[in-house]
Parts: C-alpha cells; structure tokens; sequence
C-alpha cells in the first residue's frame, strides 16, 4: 500500500486534483503557496516531493507547472452521472432542479449513456443486496419481468423487483417484513430505469453541487 498522506499533503493532492479539472493545466508552486498560505516556495517543493515519494505524483523540478498526476489519464474516460434525491409526477420524471449533483465514473462501469443515480432510503431490498444509503445506478430502458427497477407513482419513487402478474403490476421487495405494491390501473405510474449497478461507499459519498442528501425508499 502507499505511504499515507499527512493531513496537509491530502489537502495539496486534493487541491491538485480539483485545480486540473477546472483549469485543464497544474497550479505553480507560488499558485500552490498562495491557496495555502504557505510563504517559502522551498517548504511547498517539499511537500510536492513527498507526493512523489509516496506515489501519487511525478515532478519535472526544472519547471513551475511539472507536476503529473499518477493514474489521471483514466478521468479522459470519465462520465458525470447525475444523481437526484426527488422524483416529478408526469413525464419527464428527472427535472433539473431536483438533481442533487453529480458522480463521476469511470466508463467501463457504465452500460450505457442514458444513466442516473438514485440514493436509497429503506431496507426492502436487503435480500437482492441493496441496502439503505447505496447509490443505485438506473440505465434508462425497458424493463423485463424480474429486473429491479426504479419506479414511479406519482411523485414517489422506490426500488422494487417488477413482476406481471394476471395482468396487473406488482412492484415486489426483497424482504419479507416489506409487503408488494400492486399498481392501480390508471395510476400514474412509469418504470424509470432498470438497476444496472450499486455503489456502497463506507463513508459518506460527495457529489458535485451536492444539496441535502434526499434519496428514494427501497
């Protein structure tokens, strides 16, 4: 395993990242002192030269700029999922202004581009392995009898396994303490998405732009 940052070496790799993605180029060493308030360019050079030795960086020292960020290339190969925490009645469903945010993955995790986030609230679906806080990831497509699905009543959204049965739909949960959710014919009801993967972080996951943590019942 690498070495582990001190504190203020995690706030300067965190600078850098975030530096990079709004500027497309690296802070200098006096942009890096200033954010800081670190007055001697020797003291910021070291702390650049202990990322290095632990791994995270590569330095070119004959230039200000010459910092490269170790495994960085892969965010060429990056998405930003939106992630809702409220779902509107009607169609469309997914309006801008209930968007909490955004989550940034790696492509190769996404099956398609028509992809969202929603945070579940609840235990209904501990025994198909989704469990309360996990970020459901919704591709927006047809849903087949026995796929997860994310739903919509009205304003109400939840997670449920969707079935068909005698001609009726039945949003089914995965615990047995949870009872089924048989649709009303007419109701306004629409199948968003079919779950296509979840992400349980063990600490609390940052979004961009990220507001109140709102998320669907499961």
């Amino acid at each position: 395993m690498p070495e582990p940052l001190s504190p203020i070496e995690q706030r300067v790799y965190h600078y850098l990242l975030d530096f990079l993605c709004d500027n497309t180029y690296q802070p200098s060493v006096r942009e890096i002192g200033k954010q800081f308030q670190i007055k001697s360019t020797k003291t910021v050079s070291e702390l650049l030269q202990s990322l290095a030795d632990k791994g995270y960086i590569e330095r070119d020292p004959s230039r200000s700029r010459g910092v490269k960020l170790l495994g960085h290339e892969a965010k060429r190969r990056t998405q930003p999922v939106p992630y809702y925490g409220k779902i509107a009645a009607g169609e469309p469903a997914l309006l801008p202004e209930n968007r909490k945010g955004f989550i940034t993955l790696d492509r190769r995790f996404l099956p398609g581009p028509e992809v969202f986030f929603l945070k579940v609230e609840g235990d209904s679906m501990i025994g198909r392995g989704i469990l309360d806080g996990d970020y459901v990831l919704i591709q927006e497509k047809d849903a087949k009898d026995g796929d997860i699905v994310a739903a919509r009543i009205g304003e109400e959204a939840t997670i449920k396994t969707l079935r068909r049965r005698d001609g009726k739909i039945v949003l089914e949960p995965a615990n047995p303490a949870e009872k089924e959710i048989v649709v009303p014919k007419g109701s306004d009801f629409a199948v968003l998405g079919v779950a296509a993967g979840v992400f349980r972080p063990f600490t609390e996951m940052q979004v961009v732009d990220e507001g109140s943590n709102g998320g669907v019942p499961a």
